[in-house]
């Protein structure tokens, strides 16, 4: 089986300092028919770099240790599918290897060359057949269950753990993809 995951809000932790619907205002275009994400201005770039840095985003180990458990069960692959935009590749290259996640995936495919977040994993989930899929962006999930009807989709988030759609389950730990 094809494993794919995010990387923010999966392994490592958003900023926990700031409100949900400030960071989402930041990232996704607001008032739009469609889903869209902003590429941030070169002054807002400098502040983003400087909030990826290890020391605003700690590991959540507890999936970090599900994903070791994964890897030496080696009866599946595991791929890090991240819609982080190239401007971020040196904060992303660091708190991977920071974290060590790498070693416990088969692949990683990272958006450095800019495409739109939800278009990239589009690509990447079909590109590697990917069966299942957790991320935090629900939005982002909603796109792709209705461009990837065989695959499950999980929304890893701490409020409601239920099936949202045929392909989309709410899960409240990654181990729940299995259940």
């Amino acid at each position: 089986m094809n494993i794919g995951f995010d990387l923010d809000g999966i392994f490592i932790d958003k900023l926990r300092f700031m409100p949900k619907f400030i960071v989402e205002g930041l990232y996704r275009k607001q008032n739009t028919n469609e889903l869209t994400y902003r590429y941030p201005s070169k002054v807002e770039q400098t502040i983003r770099k400087i909030s990826h840095k290890s020391i605003f985003r700690p590991a959540f180990e507890e999936n970090i240790v599900f994903l070791n458990k994964l890897a030496k069960n080696n009866s599946h692959k595991r791929y890090l599918i991240s819609g982080r935009f190239g401007f971020l590749k040196k904060e992303t290259e660091d708190i991977l290897k920071k974290y060590e996640i790498t070693q416990y995936l088969d692949k990683q495919f990272l958006n450095f060359g800019n495409q739109q977040p939800h278009i990239f994993k589009d690509v990447a989930i079909k590109k590697m057949k990917i069966d299942l899929y957790v991320d935090d962006d629900l939005p982002l999930l909603e796109f792709l269950t209705d461009k990837n009807l065989k695959v499950k989709f999980f929304w890893l988030n701490n409020k409601q753990t239920k099936p949202l759609k045929n392909n989309l389950f709410a899960i409240n730990h990654i181990s729940e993809m299995f259940k």
